[in-house]
């Protein structure tokens, strides 16, 4: 039996190491099944790999990480964007189609929703452009329409707006508070602070692989409890 909802998801003591460098140190955490979390922290906090190790893209050398289901079933029911996202050698159309071909549907509906998805990201008129000849900002609402037209439970993010004109992100932000509005749990990575005030309702706040915090987005940004964070914030540098 299907559950009705992957979440909540759950880390407990997990570990990640690197050619013998620790880069996540025992963290614990729940993301409930709703909410759009934003992690942020300095470079090499662990953001990404925090990211990759609850997608399945890095095993923890300790601890765990569990869904409200089997993990096969959890995998089928997410998705991730990645900072640079991966073009495939086809049409705009295709490459948004491309999830729902993989899972069985006929070309016809596949492209049908695709079509669909292109217009809602503000790719209506490049369905038939090579996915490859599109700029940094059509990318990756081509990313996120792919990552969506499946109908993810949860959709990770790893930078999606970094290099990106203020245009193109104010259009992605757009995007991403419509889906989160109509249902998808997201949990995203960002060093922009003024997105992460836009977008959060929830903070994740990690310095060399450690969880400093984790609230709600107005106790994070009115008042944090760690000195890292209230540093952060302040626009100091973290050693």
């Amino acid at each position: 039996m299907v559950s009705t909802t992957i979440l909540p998801l759950r880390l407990e003591n997990a570990v990640v190491r690197k050619r013998g460098k620790l880069i996540i140190d025992a963290i614990s955490l729940t993301f409930e099944p709703t909410g759009m979390t934003i992690v942020m922290g300095p470079n090499g906090a662990g953001k990404t790999t925090l990211l990759r190790l609850i997608h399945g893209l890095e095993r923890p050398r300790s601890g765990r990480v569990s869904w409200n289901c089997s993990a096969d079933d959890a995998q089928s029911r997410q998705a991730f964007v990645f900072q640079t996202p991966i073009m495939m050698r086809r049409s705009v159309l295709d490459n948004i189609a491309y999830p729902l071909t993989v899972r069985g549907s006929s070309k016809s509906e596949a492209r049908k929703q695709a079509a669909d998805w292109a217009i809602n990201v503000g790719l209506g008129d490049a369905l038939q452009l090579e996915a490859a000849n599109l700029s940094g900002g059509e990318r990756q609402k081509l990313a996120i329409a792919r990552a969506l037209i499946g109908k993810p439970d949860i959709l990770f993010l790893d930078e999606p707006t970094t290099n990106l004109d203020g245009k193109s992100t104010r259009e992605i932000e757009a995007i991403l508070q419509s889906a989160h509005s109509s249902g998808t749990r997201m949990i995203m990575t960002t060093h922009d602070i003024g997105q992460a005030r836009r977008l959060a309702t929830e903070v994740v706040f990690l310095n060399k692989g450690r969880l400093c915090e984790h609230s709600t987005a107005e106790v994070f940004f009115e008042g944090p409890h760690s000195d890292a964070a209230r540093a952060y914030l302040n626009g100091e540098i973290l050693e």
